[in-house]
């Protein structure tokens, strides 16, 4: 069994319940976790703003990782890396998406907004851009016209959403700096995630999980499929292989 001494969570469908909420026996085995000296690190899709409470919530102690690796913060709130979008890139995108008719959502590094523009792109800076429809053809559409852009990272966190970062940014990107900056090896990680953003640092972690409600390519790459995300499966998870 490897040696876990950093645990990555990703957040909606895996920590979180339908209810974006935290269940008692998940929190109880994160806070035995971190008894145990072991890093626990939220790594989501999103932004810092909307991730930090659940840090305070369950007491973490070290990192974050934010917008799919775009950013990574201490939970002191020092941003420790970041990569953003190009602006024209953004604006393009943000333009597609209305010609196709899909919802969307863009995470600034002040804030994110949804189904609106700003005033002007070039007053903010970037890190990603996302969108979402009930209509596959319309996905399809965005994806095929997204690919045409050079380097970028599409991924989704749900199978009706494309999620777009800029290129090379990944959370397993993200979890290599965090093992380079706490002194460890990927071989040291436990990845749970339930979605293609979260495939690249299950692939590379020590041991990868896909929760039981995963999208099945991420089953099939896991080296253990948990419970759901209203089953408790990030306790499971934890408690198989940590506790």
């Amino acid at each position: 069994m490897a040696d876990i001494k950093l645990i990555a969570l990703d957040m909606d469908g895996t920590l979180l319940n339908t209810n974006h909420e935290v269940s008692t026996r998940t929190e109880e085995a994160i806070r035995n976790a971190l008894a145990k000296d072991i890093h626990v690190v939220l790594s989501t899709g999103r932004g810092f703003r909307a991730c930090y409470p659940y840090a305070e919530q369950l007491k973490l102690t070290s990192y974050l990782i934010t917008a799919n690796g775009g950013e990574i913060w201490t939970v002191n709130k020092e941003l420790l890396d970041q990569h953003l979008h190009d602006t024209a890139t953004i604006e393009k995108l943000y333009h597609l998406g209305l010609e196709v008719g899909v919802n969307m959502w863009v995470i600034s590094t002040e804030g994110v907004f949804r189904n609106e523009a700003p005033e002007n792109f070039y007053d903010y800076k970037w890190l990603k851009f996302g969108c979402e429809s009930t209509d596959q053809e319309k996905l399809d559409k965005m994806i095929k016209e997204i690919s045409h852009y050079e380097g970028l990272e599409l991924t989704n966190s749900l199978p009706t959403n494309v999620e777009v970062n800029p290129p090379g940014v990944s959370k397993a990107m993200a979890l290599h700096f965090l093992c380079e900056k706490i002194g460890i090896k990927m071989d040291n990680v436990m990845a749970v995630g339930d979605s293609l953003n979260d495939i690249k640092m299950i692939q590379e972690a020590g041991i990868g999980v896909a929760m039981g409600n995963a999208q099945e390519a991420i089953k099939k790459v896991a080296n253990f499929v948990t419970d759901s995300n209203n089953d408790d499966g990030v306790a499971k998870a934890i408690e198989k292989f940590v506790l």
